[in-house]
């Protein structure tokens, strides 16, 4: 009688395959969260609707959802790359989950690498629903869809090193009470549904500097007046996202 060797052969699986599989089960748990729904879908979705709808804030000329839409877009990258990740992350590191993940055969830059890739398919996914929502309001966007990528990859980046930096240096409820007072405070003064030019001068001049009001005006220009790559926003954009990525892999804690 022939026996055989059923037992697989040991090892850990190859990088990409394990980047791909954490991933996954990344984006599995943005998805299922009904907090993580909240921020990132249901929130822009109704302000988008209720400002194209309701004259509430002044956007000037054209159709208020013209105005809306970038803002909204910029929105959602924030609200699922910098507070729905810093949150979560946050959580997982008070749990220990970032320390035994950490001590697997999965490397740590390859964790990060995992976040980075369902944090991107959560936008992609937000992206298109709030585009079919806007267009549904008459919504008519211009200019170079690789300019508006360009933009939403330099914002994902930059937020994504925010909350990183933040859930790896802070406590988890502070992180969770500063992630949530942030994306409040940006939403009303990041120029997302309120236009700059409602500020004073010298305040709206500083809000400008703002990742969140560089990717709202960076959109604007290129979705509502049909600009070609407003390198202005692009380079503030830039700025923060090295200085946010450089800080968070200097500062971070896995524990």
């Amino acid at each position: 009688m022939r026996t055989g060797t059923y037992a697989p052969k040991p090892g850990a699986a190859p990088v990409g395959r394990m980047i791909a599989a954490q991933a996954a089960f990344e984006t599995k748990l943005l998805l299922r969260n009904g907090e993580q729904l909240l921020l990132t879908v249901i929130i822009p979705s109704l302000l988008l609707v209720l400002f194209s709808t309701v004259d509430v804030v002044d956007t000037g000329d054209g159709e208020p959802v013209d105005f809306l839409a970038p803002g909204i877009l910029a929105l959602a990258v924030m609200s699922t790359a910098f507070t729905g990740q810093a949150i979560a992350t946050g959580f997982e590191r008070r749990y220990g989950v970032l320390k035994r993940l950490g001590a697997s055969p999965l490397p740590r830059w390859a964790l990060m690498t995992s976040k980075t890739l369902a944090v991107l398919v959560t936008e992609v996914l937000q992206v298109v629903l709030l585009a079919v929502i806007a267009l549904a309001l008459g919504w008519s966007p211009h200019g170079n869809p690789l300019a508006v990528l360009l933009l939403l990859a330099l914002g994902t980046a930059a937020f994504s090193g925010l909350g990183l930096l933040m859930a790896g240096t802070l406590k988890a409820e502070a992180t969770l009470a500063a992630a949530n007072l942030v994306f409040l405070l940006l939403l009303v003064g990041g120029g997302v549904v309120v236009p700059l030019s409602k500020f004073p001068d010298a305040v709206g001049a500083a809000l400008g500097w703002l990742p969140i009001s560089a990717l709202s005006e960076g959109l604007r220009a290129v979705l509502q007046d049909g600009a070609g790559l407003p390198l202005a926003q692009v380079g503030i954009l830039a700025v923060w996202a090295v200085a946010a990525l450089a800080a968070a892999g200097r500062f971070f804690r896995w524990e």
